[in-house]
């Protein structure tokens, strides 16, 4: 194989990577973006009491390479350009990118603008814009509101209103709102919803920790009368709604509450807030029922026009109660917020009769359905959503309400409940719920015309900025691809969930097999840092984990152990690789050592027994105690790494020979030396123990032959459950058979995920067959380790452990048999990364962007004869491991 990588200023003639800036162009001068404060834009309310700065730089064809870095916070952004004052100056040296506030404390309510210059190697000087962030209560003492409530009973099924009009004397500068709820809520000022957010706060345990959300409201209030309002909803705090899951016996279970703050500061520099209190009165709205498990129902006959209006006279209206905090913590929601990112019209929509009707969507999604009829006053429609329709046409809900129970019929699974006011033509859409589906069965009590366009779906998740992307010559591949995002993002609520329509729980398992494949694809640090926090809450003393976090109770003792609850390790550590933040490993660190240290405790040889196992295999089942005792060692693998980071020396020892001594008992009792393999040598049994570093290097290469060899016997198909999926495509890409692994995840007969492809998915499946019985949801992330094993094994993107957080990336890509064309983009914390190969008739052709901040460790497969690497007319040679600096590079391997 000759390989050679030639000038940069050759693209143009090549073009690889359709779309992409010529290398033709004028090289783009550096600069600094992406802006964030504690991983967000311009955020609003935080607590964080030294909060992290981030950027990115842009347009370092030019070879930029940064050295040191000034960063200065100021009350005053013209403080920033003519020299006032600063609350702080801060300096770093290296390749950095992120910097920890150390300046004055800061204060509660404030706004502060930052901006960053960074030093190049050759004494070059670059400027960042100027932006901002704005603190929040930052202490409990902040808050002036009292939590107020209507008074009723959890078993009331409607949702209370509750407002109050007030009078502003002075012209409005500037306005925010601070809520917290124990349930959802939807606010209203004078008329106008405030924010596009969707069932805030997030999911939490009620009675440990509550969040509060910020919002701009400058706009919505003037001088003189005004009005506020909130739409309280139950969400999962007051669960009525009963399943398997014991949400309705939450020890935190009680009737909605809310507690705000409006924060009002007038243009002459005065402030006023308008609390939460006696004086606000409460009254039923026409949301007769609402569950975030089931659906929700509304009688539009019950509405109420102009109710937060100023001029709306709320005389018969009851007055609230006051009621105790839910929970003794109460935090900023510090993360990109639930949100209804996409709207999706029916394509098309299946008439039965003049009361029956089914809308497909074409694709199956999280969210809700919006729907806009007309009809006589009192007809009720139900809307009946499912993923799949039964042989005669209708919904179908088997594979979904299997673990629903439900006392009566007036709660039906995934079904609205619309009761028409008669008043032209009227438009549904739930506030406080949502479901896994792409179809939407229509039956009326009274005749109704609908068509295609009467009917929207909206994809609902936390709106996480998409950061990857990939392409291919292969369309099965692209759109395995799109249905791991799809199914990634349909269950992403503020906590990772297992499916959008049948739990919604938050399965540990599920969520630590996927997470890479989050990573590469979305910008989810917020989501994990505050579901993290939901561990730690979690976690009882003894270091046990429930299987489902958040939770009402169950999962303590069914579905955990280190094979599902490792999430309190694997997560913090993909955060510090791929972020290079050690926030949260230091933060969960103590719950890492208490966890490990109750699984040494009930396992003192070494080998563990406690776990769920390889989840729904296709045929081989591996033993728990292999797959379990992996995870343990993995675990403490972690725990040992990170007690180095953080300077804990005397841990790091003591952890990392407990991991020596679990990985010589793992070798002991699962190895067949006459065999190489471990266990019975399932693809499993082999492929977790090389992804996981268990197999001696004297054994490996032999081990690796022997997994070689049961795929093939086994058809080159997958043979693993939910654990064997983490590890199949990778032990073998990573052991020299990335040809057989490319293969194996691109096949599209039974079993694959190219089969679910080739039977009309557009999300990922929870069983192998199609026509399964049983655990067949539809729309299900935990087999969805394939998306990121594109990137890391096809384009070969990794971060190095040795410079975590891209500081260097690592570039190993395998450029399969089969396969023609290649790319894939990810935009790191420290800018985009690009390996896009094409295969041509005088070999491939491997395009590599590094950018700016960044370094790139490049191996490229087979031994070249020859490699030139031109930047700015200098030809550098090839050799493995070779260093790259920020630049754009393409590479012809002559095959």
């Amino acid at each position: 194989m000759k390989i050679r990588c030639l000038p940069a200023l050759l693209l143009p003639l090549l073009s690889i990577l359709a779309g992409h800036r010529s290398a033709a162009q004028a090289p783009e001068e550096p600069g600094i973006t992406g802006m964030r404060t504690e991983y967000l834009e311009r955020p609003l309310g935080i607590d964080a009491p030294a909060p992290r700065f981030t950027w990115v730089f842009s347009g370092t064809s030019t070879g930029f390479v940064p050295k040191g870095f000034r960063i200065r916070v100021s009350e005053d952004s013209t403080g920033l350009r003519d020299g006032g004052p600063l609350i702080w100056d801060g300096q770093g040296t290296g390749l950095v990118q992120r910097a920890v506030y150390a300046g004055k404390p800061l204060k509660p309510f404030t706004r502060y603008f930052w901006r960053v210059h960074v030093t190049g190697s050759k004494g070059e000087v670059i400027g960042s814009p100027i932006t901002s962030f704005e603190t929040g209560m930052m202490s409990s003492e902040g808050w002036k509101g009292a939590w107020i409530s209507d008074g009723l009973g959890i078993d009331q099924p409607a949702a209370p209103y509750i407002r109050k009009s007030f009078r502003l004397s002075k012209t409005v500068s500037s306005a925010r709102v601070y809520v917290s709820a124990g349930g959802l809520f939807e606010m209203h000022i004078n008329g106008r919803r405030v924010g596009d957010h969707q069932l805030d706060p997030a999911y939490t345990r009620f009675d440990r920790r509550l969040l509060y959300v910020t919002f701009d409201v400058t706009s919505l209030l003037r001088a003189g009368d005004n009005a506020a309002g909130f739409l309280l909803g139950n969400g999962w705090y007051n669960h009525q709604s009963m399943a398997v899951w014991n949400f309705d016996k939450a020890p935190w279970r009680n009737r909605p509450a809310v507690c705000a703050d409006i924060r009002i500061t007038y243009v002459d520099g005065t402030t006023e807030t308008i609390s939460t209190g006696r004086d606000w009165r409460t009254t039923l709205s026409p949301v007769i029922f609402n569950s975030i498990y089931t659906a929700e129902h509304h009688d539009a006959r019950r509405e109420i026009p102009g109710w937060s209006t100023p001029g709306y006279r709320d005389t018969a209206w009851k007055p609230v109660i006051l009621r105790s905090a839910p929970a003794p913590l109460i935090v900023a929601q510090a993360m990109h917020p639930i949100r209804a990112t996409r709207a999706i019209p029916a394509v098309s929509v299946k008439k039965w009769s003049d009361t029956s009707y089914v809308f497909d969507i074409g694709q199956n999604i999280s969210g809700v359905s919006e729907l806009r009829i007309q009809g006589s006053r009192g007809t009720i429609i139900r809307l009946k959503h499912g993923e799949r329709l039964r042989s005669d046409g209708h919904v179908d809900q088997s594979n979904i309400d299997v673990h629903y129970r439900p006392k009566d019929d007036s709660d039906p699974f995934q079904t609205d409940i619309f009761i028409l006011s008669g008043a032209g033509e009227e438009i549904f859409r739930p506030r406080f719920n949502y479901k896994g589906f792409q179809y939407v069965e229509l039956t009326s009590t009274s005749p109704v015309e609908v068509s295609t366009g009467s009917l929207t779906g909206y994809f609902m998740h936390s709106d996480v900025p998409s950061v990857g992307r990939i392409s291919s010559s292969n369309p099965v591949l692209d759109a395995i691809w799109r249905a791991t995002n799809q199914s990634y993002l349909s269950n992403l609520f503020g906590y990772p969930t297992d499916c959008p329509q049948r739990e919604k729980n938050g399965w540990t398992g599920d969520a630590h097999i996927a997470s890479e494949t989050g990573l590469y694809n979305f910008d989810g640090i917020t989501v994990y840092e505050k579901w993290l926090a939901d561990h730690r809450d979690e976690q009882q003393p003894n270091g046990v984990l429930p299987s489902i976090i958040p939770t009402g109770g169950w999962g303590y003792e069914w579905g955990n152990g280190p094979d599902w609850t490792s999430t309190i390790a694997i997560i913090p550590w993909n955060i510090y690789l791929f972020y290079g933040d050690t926030t949260l490993l230091a933060t969960c660190y103590d719950n890492i050592r208490r966890y490990v240290d109750r699984i040494t405790e009930v396992s003192p040889e070494g080998i563990t027994t406690w776990g769920l196992g390889d989840w729904v295999p296709v045929k081989s089942k591996t033993p728990v105690d292999l797959t379990s005792t992996a995870y343990y060692f993995k675990d403490v693998e972690i725990l040992a790494k990170a007690a180095r980071i953080l300077g804990k020396n005397k841990d790091a020892a003591k952890y990392q020979a407990l991991a020596e001594k679990i990985k010589a008992a793992f070798h002991r009792k699962f190895y067949r030396p006459e065999r190489h393999i471990y266990g019975s040598g399932f693809q499993t049994e082999l492929s977790v123990p090389l992804h996981f570093g268990l197999v001696p290097d004297s054994v490996r290469t032999r081990v690796a032959a022997r997994l070689a060899e049961r795929v093939r016997a086994d058809g080159r198909h997958i043979d693993v459950g939910l654990l064997g999926t983490k590890s199949i495509l990778n032990a073998l890409s990573e052991n020299g058979y990335a040809d057989l692994a490319y293969e194996v995840a691109l096949q599209e007969d039974f079993p694959s995920w190219g089969w679910w492809i080739r039977n009309g998915a557009t999300t990922l499946f929870e069983n192998w067959p199609v026509d399964a019985q049983q655990d067949i949801s539809m729309n299900h992330i935990m087999f969805g380790e394939i998306g990121a094993w594109f990137y890391k094994a096809l384009g070969g993107i990794r971060p190095a452990e040795s410079h975590p957080g891209f500081r260097r990336v690592t570039l190993t890509p395998n450029f399969v048999p089969g396969l023609d064309r290649f790319s894939a983009e990810y935009t790191s914390v420290r800018g985009k990364i690009i390996s896009a190969w094409e295969r041509r008739k005088d070999g491939i052709q491997y395009r590599i962007g590094v950018p700016g901040g960044m370094e790139a460790s490049l191996t490229l497969p087979g031994t070249p004869n020859q490699v030139r690497i031109t930047r700015g007319g200098l030809n550098l040679p090839y050799r493995p491991g070779m260093i790259l600096v920020p630049g754009d590079y393409l590479c012809t391997i002559q095959e």
